[in-house]
């Protein structure tokens, strides 16, 4: 069995709308066990009302750092916050200092998703902050390679990257997903769930 975590934070919606659909994806390979959760969120209630976050989300909290070990490939998502993971998100990995003492992520597979307000709001250094962190545990990472043809779809503003799937929220985040954008983080949960078999033996 190949277990794979699909790990997120999502203030409106639209990065756990990719997260399932990175989860479907990956739950197409034989063998995969997959997950789905998300990070704790630091924002107060009253101020999450009040901005309208989608507190009604499918995945459970993670409780513990210390869970991550016991997966084959982590696929990590977060909108955009300057062109960085979002605070919610950091917060989880500068838990793992104990995890990187040990050694207990190298050599499995990571990967990450992200959304973004704009077309050019930093879709391309969010994913590759985030494969920073994760090359610092050890972490194989693994993008979207181009055999994937929503890549180079001209027909359309799209998000999607070889550095990961993204999707654009648009400024007032009445955006959502488009089927483009959803059909490369199925690619993307589909290929990592693969790699990480292969690198499992």
């Amino acid at each position: 069995m190949t277990k794979v975590l699909v790990l997120y934070y999502s203030s409106y919606g639209h990065i756990e709308t990719m997260a399932q659909a990175v989860a479907d994806g990956a739950r197409q390979v034989d063998g995969a066990d997959v997950t789905l959760k998300r990070v704790p969120e630091l924002v107060p209630e009253e101020v999450r009302k009040n901005s309208g976050y989608k507190t009604d989300q499918a995945g459970e909290v993670l409780q513990d750092v210390n869970e991550l070990e016991n997966y084959d490939a982590i696929i990590v998502g977060t909108p955009t916050r300057f062109g960085n993971m979002t605070s919610q998100m950091r917060n989880l990995w500068d838990q793992t200092g104990g995890l990187w003492g040990n050694g207990k992520l190298i050599g499995k597979v990571g990967s990450a998703f992200t959304s973004t307000a704009s077309q050019h709001g930093g879709q391309e250094t969010t994913l590759t902050s985030i494969h920073t962190t994760l090359l610092h545990h050890g972490m194989v990472i693994v993008g979207v390679p181009y055999s994937h043809p929503g890549l180079t779809n001209m027909e359309e503003i799209s998000g999607g990257t070889p550095y990961g799937a993204s999707t654009l929220a648009g400024a007032d985040g009445s955006r959502q997903p488009s089927e483009n954008e959803l059909d490369i983080a199925r690619y993307q949960g589909q290929h990592v769930a693969e790699i990480a078999r292969k690198l499992k033996g």
